[in-house]
């Protein structure tokens, strides 16, 4: 068990509306400084194939397909206590601050990526906040049970919401 604090800093912009949030990075994405690293890991292909854009490859083609369409990525944990990239064996958990990220964009919905990053977030971040999350399927590899097609049909549906007027959080 290693203590390790997140490496690297939230994607979002004063445009993004939809937050993303995963546990912690994973190995792959501790080592290439950005989220879901992992290549076995669809979150890409889940949010290229909502968007019916290319999967992107590189950092820079990821932050573009993110921004553009007004999400924003970060995760629920800042530091703690892990095994390798196994959500499983966190420990002495603490939260990341999301109060820089809701103060500059006006976020209209929360997304969580899987089950662990839902109960994180119940525990650590929703008693300050008082903001719901919403529950996605995860996109980790561990997920077998969800196909790839199931997975972005399910994720569009929170991701394509019809904004009638704005609506954020704050």
């Amino acid at each position: 068990m290693e203590w390790l604090t997140h490496p690297f800093p939230p994607l979002y912009d004063k445009d993004s509306r939809i937050l993303i949030l995963g546990s912690f990075p994973s190995v792959k994405s501790r080592e290439q400084m950005f989220f879901y690293g992992h290549p076995q890991n669809r979150f890409w292909k889940v949010i290229a194939g909502v968007f019916e854009e290319k999967v992107p490859d590189a950092i820079e083609e990821k932050k573009r397909l993110i921004l553009k369409h007004h999400l924003a990525l970060w995760d629920v944990i800042a530091e703690c206590e892990i095994v390798g990239s196994s959500d499983a064996s966190i420990r002495n958990a603490k939260a990341n601050d999301l109060s820089e990220i809701l103060k500059n964009a006006p976020i209209e919905k929360i997304l969580v990526n899987g089950k662990t990053a839902e109960k994180l977030y119940k525990k650590y971040i929703e008693p300050k906040t008082g903001i719901s999350a919403q529950v996605m399927p995860s996109t980790s590899p561990a997920n077998a049970a969800w196909k790839l097609d199931v997975l972005t049909e399910t994720w569009g549906k929170e991701l394509k919401f019809t904004r009638s007027s704005p609506n954020s959080l704050k």
